[in-house]
């Protein structure tokens, strides 16, 4: 082993403190290490830059978490597909995978009026286990709530909806933060989402979609996380070497077992444990964090950064997502697994396997696994034949062409009535819920996406690049199911990536700090203008966003849009 050696030296020079053999000079080593780090991460932010990143978006979070829980309990009846996650919510919590509703009540209308009435037990269930498309975390989710509150609390309905739907708030303007290390770009984010007319709705409706939205944010930010760490931890390492002596570009560091990865796969698993569209998040941000480590390489000076990359980064990013992906989405199914009379629980041991290759559960490939997961198998292939056979006509269904310009909203709920029904002093009165992203933001969202794709191939900023991963996998996956009967409202996944981007946009308005205090001025006006129209449209949707009795003709005046359209 070597032997330590201290050398002192003048006031001003550097301490060699080493190993005999092997000098360092910890000033080099500071100063190469600063360099490092600057080129990899960028300008080091102030603490006060650094104390407002955090609490910029916590402010706007608590704002947007009073909007979302008030009233959150009107109207006091199941709307739209309540009437199936609310209620397989509750049926995870009596038996733990869900159940049909008995025979002798109407599987819509009566079984809804009975939970509306409080009677969530009172001759609902029959005996029989029900066959759902969807894995079953957001069920167990809106579940809990219905747990907290009681079954005939509508504010328990909604209770998990609108807690995700609100801590998105808080997770995009982190997303923002380290991507453009900017408090003000990060309260930004966090203020748009809030005033996000489709996230809104969707946050007080008690059904999956905004839950994959937040669990693929929450894998979004963990691994913008773990971009930071990880440069930092490769420039310290790199600075190290360099001033003992011992880098030749050769030695690719190891980066260590990364964390932020590990909770990325969490997050993706119980993604989709809610839905299975998650996956698309898996596979881009999977891609997006090894490209971000080629990038991190090259930069430092590796010669053969491809292979380190790959030998180094992606085999672990490989081994810490996907599989802790695979294992926390099986584990959501634990109440199927304990169970013996859930949906196709006991199919493999009435179906033994033929030892015939192919994909079948009956297969050879699959003869080696447990019954449970053969069962588990089969089911899933129910599922997904399911799910694309959904082709019946609707009346508020959609191409994804339309989502960006948000040209077909969804009605959630629509009441009418007469003067003196219900609280009408005109002649006639509306009550609505409709989700409807708040127009301007996916306007200029849309102008965004041109932006990005710019900045992105001429200028090869990964931010861009970033945003346009989290867009394309919520998005681009639904253009290949243009037969299927699919929403808008589906948009909601990929909400915060469009607000992401007109954030990227604002932040060119703005200018550099280099720019002239005349160029701020004139680009902190115009984000300022922006702004204030966004919300002041989100305030004028608020009416049928949150089922408030208005005259007739003033929903007409906020429904011209999507007629128009």
């Amino acid at each position: 082993m070597g032997v330590a050696a201290r050398t002192s030296t003048p006031s001003g020079m550097g301490v060699t403190v080493g190993v005999v053999g092997y000098p360092h000079d910890v000033s080099s080593e500071l100063a190469e290490r600063t360099a490092l780090r600057r080129r990899l991460l960028g300008r080091p932010r102030t603490a006060q830059e650094k104390l407002w990143g955090w609490l910029g978006p916590a402010i706007v979070t608590v704002i947007g978490g009073i909007m979302r829980f008030w009233q959150l309990g009107r109207p006091h009846q199941l709307i739209f597909d309540e009437t199936y996650y609310v209620k397989q919510g509750w049926a995870m919590t009596l038996f733990g995978y869900e159940m049909k509703p008995t025979s002798a009540v109407d599987q819509a209308k009566s079984a809804d009026s009975l939970f509306t009435m409080g009677h969530a037990t009172q001759g609902v269930w029959g005996t029989e286990a029900d066959f759902v498309v969807h894995p079953p975390l957001g069920k167990w989710l809106i579940g809990g709530g219905e747990r907290l509150f009681g079954i005939d609390s509508s504010f328990g309905w909604r209770f998990a909806v609108a807690l995700v739907g609100t801590l998105a708030i808080y997770l995009v303007g982190r997303a923002a933060w380290h991507l453009f290390r900017s408090p003000v770009l990060a309260t930004l984010a966090s203020l748009l989402l809030c005033f996000e007319g489709a996230e809104f709705v969707m946050s007080r409706t008690g059904i999956l979609d905004v839950m994959v939205m937040f669990f693929a944010l929450a894998a979004f930010v963990a691994l913008l996380a773990d971009r930071d760490r990880s440069r930092r931890i490769l420039a310290d390492k790199v600075a190290a070497m360099k001033a003992a002596g011992t880098w030749t570009g050769q030695r690719a560091p190891w980066l260590g077992l990364r964390p932020w990865r590990w909770v990325a796969g969490v997050m993706i698993g119980l993604d989709c444990g809610v839905k299975w569209s998650g996956g698309y998040f898996l596979v881009v941000f999977g891609l997006m964090s090894v490209w971000w480590d080629l990038g991190a390489r090259r930069a430092v000076g590796t010669r053969h950064w491809v292979g380190a990359t790959f030998l180094k980064d992606a085999l672990f990013a490989m081994v810490a997502m996907v599989p802790t992906a695979v294992v926390v989405y099986l584990a959501t199914w634990i109440g199927w697994f304990r169970s013996t009379d859930a949906y196709d629980r006991t199919w493999a041991s009435l179906n033994p396997a033929d030892g015939k290759p192919g994909l079948s559960p009956t297969s050879s490939t699959f003869a080696w696994l447990p019954d449970s997961l053969r069962s588990l198998w089969q089911y899933h292939i129910q599922m997904y034949d399911a799910a694309v056979g959904i082709t019946s006509p609707h009346d508020y269904m959609s191409n994804p062409w339309s989502w960006m310009l948000q040209t077909r909203p969804t009605s959630f709920f629509y009441e009418g009535s007469n003067r003196g029904q219900a609280g009408c002093t005109v002649a006639q009165c509306s009550k609505a819920i409709t989700s409807l992203g708040t127009p301007l933001i996916w306007w200029a969202g849309t102008i965004a996406l041109a932006v990005l794709l710019f900045q992105w191939l001429l200028h090869r900023d990964w931010r861009a690049a970033a945003i346009l991963g989290g867009i394309a996998a919520g998005w681009l996956p639904w253009f290949t199911y243009q037969q299927r009967t699919i929403f808008t409202f589906y948009s909601v996944a990929f909400s915060p990536y469009v607000v992401l981007g007109v954030v990227f946009v604002c932040g060119l308005v703005l200018g550099s700090r280099s720019a002239s205090r005349a160029r701020r001025r004139v680009g902190t006006i115009a984000v300022g203008v922006f702004t204030t129209a966004a919300v002041a449209m989100f305030i004028f949707f608020w009416p049928i966003y949150t089922a408030q009795l208005i005259p007739y003709s003033h929903w007409q005046w906020r429904m011209w849009f999507p007629s128009w359209i």
